[in-house]
Parts: structure tokens; sequence; C-alpha cells
């Protein structure tokens, strides 16, 4: 092979996997409308469709608009951990 014809394998592996125009992680909505096809179901993945259309129109990935809308649902503080899971004051009597 000259020069020019190399092919590099690796350079799209860092590109989001599609299905047709959308992010593929959308299949999982096209697999509940498979399986449980009723107009209701297909309305819902048609909704989800538009908003995660416009989010990547907007610049955001599939899972940047996921966690934008997980934020927009139960708010912005977050505790890093629960309060039964943080640590506790020790006093281990060494001085």
């Amino acid at each position: 092979m000259a020069d020019g014809e190399i092919t590099w394998h690796w350079r799209n592996t860092m590109k989001p996997v599609r299905f047709f125009i959308f992010d593929a992680r959308i299949g999982f909505f096209l697999l509940v409308v498979l399986v449980h096809f009723r107009l209701w179901t297909l309305a819902l993945f048609g909704i989800f469709l538009g908003i995660f259309w416009i989010f990547e129109r907007k610049g955001l990935s599939f899972a940047a608009a996921s966690r934008a809308i997980r934020l927009w649902f139960i708010g912005r503080y977050r505790p890093a951990w629960i309060f039964t899971r943080r640590r506790k004051m020790i006093d281990t009597g060494s001085s």
C-alpha cells in the first residue's frame, strides 16, 4: 500500500453509535415499543425521539441530555453521600 492508502481502523472508535440519525441508545425505547406495541408507547417513543433530537441539535449527547433531564427532575442539590453512609467523628483516644 502507498502512504495515502493506509486505513486507520481506530480513528472511528470514539464516534457515537448511530441508529439512522439518532443515538443508538434510543434503541431501548424502540425495544419497548416493539415488545409492548400500543399507541401510547409509540407516542411516547416519538416524544423521546423529539426530545433527544432537540438536545442533539443544541449540542448535547444522549448521556449529557439524560443527565440534564435527571437534574431537571431532582434539582441541583445532591449530597455526595446519604446521611447513613457518611463517616462519623470517632475519638480513638490517642493523643
